[in-house]
């Protein structure tokens, strides 16, 4: 004969209070919110760090690019102003003199309009050798000079404000 066995089902703690429970499930569910909220305010924080940091960039790269703009405005100026030196070195005869006063008064409305801007020659004749605003050219003997001393320029250098703008082209004596 064969025997039944039957099993009693295992019991399961029941808890004291029904409300008991349902208070642990909601400590749980506040809990939750509450590391969600966490999340979410963390990330409000990270973006809005990012986005300022991405308009100060945006903004940094906008003066960046304008100051280039003038930079390359300014050199191509100093160019026509090169060409008025040159042509204002040029001996004139009696029947030029017109032209000639023409010329200056265009030379000087130049230099005006950089000074305005903040451009400054840079005096090279004189100085002692700067490699940060001069480029020599030639390095010649000079007895009546010290070593180093700039004895000659070729192109005239300017400075925009601290910044340099063009390093004077210059002949250095050497002994």
């Amino acid at each position: 004969m064969a025997e039944n066995h039957l099993e009693e089902p295992a019991q399961v703690p029941a808890a004291a209070d029904p409300s008991e429970a349902a208070g642990g499930a909601a400590d749980q569910d506040l809990a939750a919110l509450k590391a969600e909220r966490d999340d979410f305010y963390d990330r409000l924080l990270r973006k809005t760090a990012e986005f300022d940091n991405y308009r100060k960039r945006i903004e940094r790269e906008r003066r960046e690019q304008a100051d280039q703009a003038v930079v390359n405005l300014l050199q191509q100026l100093l160019q026509v102003v090169d060409d008025f030196d040159l042509a204002l070195k040029v001996e004139a005869g009696e029947e030029a003199a017109a032209y000639r006063k023409g010329i200056e008064l265009i030379h000087t409305k130049l230099h005006d309009v950089l000074r305005k801007q903040g451009v400054k020659p840079i005096e090279a004749l004189g100085a002692d050798f700067d490699p940060n605003v001069h480029q020599a050219v030639v390095h010649e003997s000079s007895p009546g000079h010290r070593e180093g001393e700039v004895i000659g320029e070729m192109r005239r250098g300017y400075m925009l404000g601290d910044r340099l703008l063009r390093p004077s082209m210059v002949k250095v004596a050497k002994a």
